[in-house]
């Protein structure tokens, strides 16, 4: 069993090898105490491919369910490709 504070810091990469980020926290259902989202950092490069701009000071971070991932190591394997990910709203984290 991973916790989610070992999951904060883990590069996130896609199932066709590429570089999305890094784990920057999660989202939890409280009713549950379940892990419900990735907050994930993005690299400039993700962010420059996922078309999002990124802010002048700080970065651009995305939120995934938990469902898209396949696997959690020394880094964290997602099912999707890129191009899924795309779809993916930014995260208002607080």
């Amino acid at each position: 069993m991973v916790t989610a504070v070992k999951l904060v810091g883990l590069k996130v990469v896609t199932s066709d090898a590429f570089v999305l980020g890094q784990i920057d926290g999660t989202n939890v259902d409280t009713n549950a105490w379940k892990v419900t989202h990735l907050n994930i950092e993005l690299t400039d490069d993700a962010a420059r491919e996922l078309a999002f701009k990124k802010p002048f000071l700080g970065s651009v971070k995305i939120c995934l369910p938990v469902d898209f991932v396949s696997k959690v190591g020394d880094v964290v394997t997602l099912k999707t490709i890129m191009t899924d990910v795309k779809s993916r709203p930014e995260c208002k984290v607080k």
